[in-house]
């Protein structure tokens, strides 16, 4: 198809678009595609698959995924196949969208007919914002947006697609009707093909995960209500839709022959504990597989549910504690006490389930005491690894809304990230500055893992594990290196 027949936010009907599925150049060190539920550049290098671009790809014949932080791509290797697309869609975030616009912006210049899109939470909660601020991008498509892209690939106009903020002939921009909530998981294809067909995998990383490792989900939404956590609240809901357990191992019994060189499966689902019946029956099918696999967990799943677990090839947990604070979990809605915290840990330690654990600073509540509460609780829980984020208010939670009606964003007029991609304290309270809730995070790593016990953990672990002993090495470097472009960090 001739691009050019593409005009003013509308496509000839039933006329496939050559689409490009792109996460655009960024920073060093920041992943903007793994949802940037926090912000997002590591102490460790750290990059996630890009599933939610590798879903819908996954539903438009003939299209392309460009990954390019983990690739290490530049807009001037990814321009040859600019000119070949009528029609790019984006991943943005919150954190990453004004360098995204400006990508946006280049490829318009390069192609002038090439129809641009956004995808993400950023946009689903801003459209008309998002839109305002983006003259280079022609629509954004809200909430779940698998079936609006191929809508839109397929060349259906515009006004007929659900899900889409667009300017029209005259540049206005129309927000048609939501599209339905999508019931019946197994009606997506899987995203593996498209991994295997775009991806090298080998340049993903997880610090805490087997490497190389693969990653995709086997359902959406989360039950929780946590009041900063972004997709449920945006995209994804607080149902747990699941694919069925038959579609997930054949999958996985797919990506098993297709990636011989994978260690480890995680499962990206928000809670995969969210249905305990289930969780049990799909690790008793991985089980039969021989494979490796690790997903996120809520610190509350019974000991029963957790033997099956291990038993049938879980390797790790990663749990949000949050806090070691009861009253920050019940201000924050996390539906947790930390006397289940306190036992679910113990059962995984007796089990030998390593856990990855994840800590939010400056949460509404928070003290100088309450800080000290929580790397007190870290401690006594003793995760294996530790990731330590700032509350980061993204548009469209609950945190958001509640920072701004009390007046607790110490600067609205900043981004949630320095153009450097560190991490800053967007919130301040009268008894606790941004600034001290910002030095508390590397505070809170040094007196975790500078313990003569974690040390020597670690130390017999690279000992018995040349393989272990690189990776750590390469992973101090790094952690040494973010100490010390914090202390950079207004």
């Amino acid at each position: 198809m001739a691009a050019a027949s593409v005009y003013a936010g509308f496509a000839p009907e039933n006329v496939h678009m050559k689409t490009l599925f792109l996460h655009p150049p960024s920073f060093g060190g920041y992943d903007g595609g793994a949802g940037a539920r926090y912000q997002m550049k590591r102490e460790v290098r750290s990059f996630w698959y890009p599933t939610w671009l590798a879903q819908p790809a996954a539903l438009v014949e003939g299209s392309k995924l460009i990954d390019a932080p983990p690739h290490r791509l530049q807009f001037a290797d990814i321009a040859p196949e600019v000119h070949n697309r009528d029609l790019v869609v984006m991943h943005t975030s919150t954190p990453s969208f004004n360098s995204d616009v400006k990508v946006a912006a280049m490829i318009k210049s390069l192609k002038p007919d090439i129809k641009i899109g956004l995808i993400g939470a950023k946009v689903a909660v801003e459209p008309e914002k998002s839109l305002l601020a983006a003259p280079a991008v022609d629509f954004v498509a809200r909430n779940e947006f698998d079936f609006t892209i191929k809508e839109v690939a397929d060349g259906r106009e515009w006004s007929d697609v659900k899900g889409i903020s667009y300017r029209n002939n005259g540049g206005a921009i129309v927000h048609n009707d939501d599209r339905e909530v999508l019931e019946n998981m197994d009606a997506l294809p899987w995203v593996t093909p498209v991994y295997k067909r775009d991806l090298t995998i080998e340049n993903y990383f997880g610090g805490y995960l087997k490497h190389p490792y693969i990653s995709f989900y086997t359902g959406r939404g989360c039950k929780s209500r946590c009041t900063f956590c972004l997709w449920p609240q945006t995209v994804g809901g607080h149902r747990y839709r699941v694919r069925s357990v038959e579609d997930v191992v054949a999958e996985m019994q797919w990506a098993m022959s297709a990636f011989p060189q994978v260690k480890e499966y995680f499962f990206d689902d928000d809670t995969l504990t969210d249905n305990l019946p289930r969780v049990e029956a799909l690790a008793k099918e991985l089980g039969k597989l021989g494979v490796v696999w690790s997903c996120n967990a809520k610190a509350n799943v019974p000991r029963r549910t957790l033997e099956i677990m291990k038993d049938n090839g879980l390797r790790l947990l990663l749990v949000g504690y949050e806090t070691g604070n009861q009253q920050i979990l019940f201000n924050i809605k996390k539906g947790m006490r930390v006397e289940f915290a306190r036992r679910f840990t113990k059962d995984c330690h007796e089990l030998g389930i390593r856990i990855h654990g994840t800590f939010i600073l400056g949460l509404p509540g928070e003290t100088k005491e309450t800080i000290q509460q929580t790397l007190d609780f870290a401690k006594e829980m003793n995760p294996h690894t530790i990731q330590v984020s700032l509350a980061a208010p993204y548009p469209g939670t609950f945190l958001y809304r509640q920072a701004k009606e009390n007046g607790w964003l110490y600067n609205e007029q900043i981004d949630l990230l320095t153009q450097e991609g560190t991490q800053i304290a967007p919130l301040s309270y009268p008894h606790l500055s941004h600034g001290e809730i910002f030095d508390s995070v590397e505070d809170f790593y040094k007196k975790f893992y500078f313990r003569p016990s974690k040390i020597a953990s670690i130390v017999a672990e690279m000992i018995a594990s040349p393989q272990m002993m690189k990776r750590r090495l390469r992973e101090g470097v790094e952690f040494f290196r973010f100490l010390r472009t914090r202390h950079d960090t207004p």
